[in-house]
């Protein structure tokens, strides 16, 4: 029978403890518990969550995957106001919205948050949300739906979008300090619907639409958009993204005939590579938040308008017992 040390060239280093950090791949025995452990990865997965008080769609989200928020969207009534809150497994609601609106952009936190633009009619309205009520801001530059944003509520990104009258894909980026709009650097691609994730000096902007759907991938600097080597590996509008410039995930969204999907993408700055897990309830419209090991998807559409939510826990270092096969 092979020996490990001449397959790998090495011995297993024998211990009394596990390893306060050990590498990815490292494999030592325990004396103590007697076992042969290693550090591998566990199975990333979408878990299902509580479900939202108001199923909804083209909605805001904020926050994190234990503290998140989503607000306005398209449920009930064309326009909705209302806004709840999640705290890792149930919804409850908070205050709503001055104005009702759907395809709005919004950033921030559960607490901090903030919600800018939409329809109808195509508005440039700003609110900010303190945890319990939400008070007016100072208005985007440009009036505009079907955006998306970043960052915080006191340092935020609007991005993409669309107008009409003349019907027009947007391509200019606004920056908010918590009290008003200033412009920044346009878009590479003019786009609506699209995915977004990170920060106001460093935010990303993936899919969207703008005849036809996009793949490509922009990166913010704070005052320029650079067009990443990376394109998604699914075209697809009005989907969910989380995360940072660095570490993103997108999931669900729409990708033409035949419909919809619950396909999962990871981008670690340069490439985005497809998950082999896929969201429960595929959906587009939804709303999405948190970071690349834990994100939240919570309603969009998926046939009828939806108010299921799930969680996303990533692969991440774990320590297992090997055991013969």
């Amino acid at each position: 029978m092979a020996e490990y040390i001449n397959i790998r060239g090495q011995s297993i280093e024998v211990v009394a403890s596990d390893p306060a950090n050990p590498t990815q791949g490292q494999i030592w025995y325990n004396s103590t518990s007697n076992t042969l452990k290693g550090l591998g990865l566990s199975t990333a997965a979408w878990a299902s969550g509580g479900n939202m008080g108001t199923a909804r769609s083209v909605l805001g989200s904020a926050g994190t995957q234990t503290a998140g928020l989503g607000f306005g969207g398209y449920g009930p009534t064309p326009a909705v106001s209302n806004t709840e809150e999640y705290d890792g497994s149930a919804w409850t609601g908070g205050g709503s919205l001055g104005t009702a609106r759907r395809y709005l952009g919004s950033a921030g936190t559960q607490t901090a948050g903030l919600a800018f633009g939409g329809n109808p009619p195509i508005t440039a309205a700003t609110e900010e949300y303190n945890g319990s009520t939400w008070t007016a801001g100072g208005n985007l530059i440009l009036a505009r739906n079907e955006l998306k944003g970043c960052g915080t509520q006191t340092a935020g990104l609007g991005f993409g979008g669309y107008t009409t009258p003349p019907a027009t894909y947007r391509s200019e980026t606004e920056e908010y300090n918590g009290t008003s709009w200033t412009a920044g650097g346009s878009l590479n691609t003019a786009r609506s619907n699209l995915g977004s994730a990170g920060t106001q000096t460093a935010g990303l902007a993936f899919g969207g639409y703008n005849t036809p759907f996009i793949v490509a991938t922009e990166e913010y600097n704070g005052s320029t958009w650079a067009t990443s080597p990376g394109s998604l590996n699914t075209a697809r509008i009005s989907l969910g993204g989380a995360g940072t410039q660095t570490a993103a995930l997108a999931f669900g969204g729409y990708v033409g005939p035949p419909g919809v999907t619950g396909a999962t993408e990871e981008y670690n700055g340069t490439s985005w590579a497809s998950s082999p897990v896929s969201m429960a309830t595929a959906r587009y419209a939804l709303g999405g938040t948190g970071t690349q090991a834990l994100a939240l998807a919570f309603g969009g559409n998926n046939g009828p308008i939806t108010n299921a939510t799930e969680e996303w826990t990533g692969a991440a270092p774990t320590t297992v017992t090997i055991t013969a096969s």
